[in-house]
């Protein structure tokens, strides 16, 4: 019997439990382990999804670790739309839509799923009685319950996104942003808004749409928002080219790794952690790795 209680990117366990697809490993009573979403391609770009752990390094502020749990199944997630509404979004709404609907054709058919749109405020476009679906109709219907209008609440977005994931029922959380430029409305901070990230595992995704005139454009943020995640952030520039975004998307969440390991830390006031994560392909060929880069530890000793 496992129970668990799952803080920032850990997982900890109050039993002794075997985690599922992983081989023979058992964690012990009151270990934490550390989960990471890992997608690997090799030098032209394509998924590499037939390692083992032994292709894989972790380093957690410098120490090396040991992988004691590991997985290369697709397993279903827990994973968010949260779309620009703001009226600057009225000409490419429909193209958006479009391409919400392609990601969820291309995901896993059993992941929950939710949307959320935001302009001067964060609004969910599903019913109030239901947290996440899988039903397609429901969500086509969702797509097209709020106007495009009003200014933008980015960060207020993101956040209520990430605390819409800690009603989920699957480990894997994603979130998947649509948006044509920066943030010009929130209540939280950029600050804010980043620390909360750090301080969950979800995986984000940031599509970014933007008009060479838009003054509210902010690429660097969204390429901030991938990277510190682990996912991966696409500056377009024309609505037309988010269907095939999409469609990458949803194939990427679907040939992730999952890999843990129990941290054998070093200083342990430490809160902010770093990770390293490297691959090598079975002919020793140097792969390319994005996942998560830091998170934050709650039980740090002050300074």
């Amino acid at each position: 019997m496992k129970t668990a209680l799952f803080l920032i990117p850990l997982f900890f366990l109050t039993s002794s439990a075997v985690l599922p697809q992983g081989g023979d490993f058992k964690i012990s009573t009151n270990v934490d382990l550390v989960l990471l979403d890992v997608s690997v391609r090799n030098s032209k770009g394509e998924y590499v999804t037939d390692l083992t752990k032994a292709n894989f390094k972790i380093e957690e502020n410098g120490i090396p670790q040991k992988i004691t749990s590991f997985q290369n199944v697709d397993v279903p997630v827990a994973a968010g739309l949260i779309l620009d509404s703001s009226g600057s979004m009225r000409s490419k709404r429909s193209d958006v839509n479009l391409a919400a609907l392609a990601f969820i054709d291309g995901s896993n058919p059993h992941d929950q799923l939710f949307i959320l749109d935001f302009n001067d405020k964060v609004m969910s476009a599903l019913p109030e009685d239901i947290t996440f679906t899988s039903n397609i109709d429901l969500l086509r219907q969702a797509l097209s319950i709020h106007p495009t209008e009003g200014r933008t609440v980015l960060y207020d977005a993101i956040i209520d996104g990430l605390d819409h994931l800690n009603l989920a029922e699957r480990d894997k959380k994603t979130l998947i942003v649509v948006t044509d430029g920066g943030d010009n409305a929130s209540k939280h901070t950029l600050a804010q808004m980043m620390h909360a990230i750090e301080n969950t595992p979800t995986t984000v995704y940031t599509v970014g749409i933007f008009d060479e005139d838009d003054p509210d454009r902010n690429p660097g943020v969204l390429h901030r928002i991938a990277d510190i995640s682990g996912g991966e952030c696409y500056i377009l520039s024309s609505s037309s080219d988010v269907i095939a975004t999409s469609r990458k998307i949803a194939m990427d969440i679907r040939k992730r790794y999952t890999i843990g390991y129990a941290p054998d830390r070093g200083n342990t006031k430490i809160g902010l952690r770093h990770i390293k994560v490297t691959a090598t392909g079975p002919n020793g060929e140097r792969l390319v790795v994005r996942t998560r880069t830091s998170y934050a530890d709650p039980r740090a000793k002050p300074q």
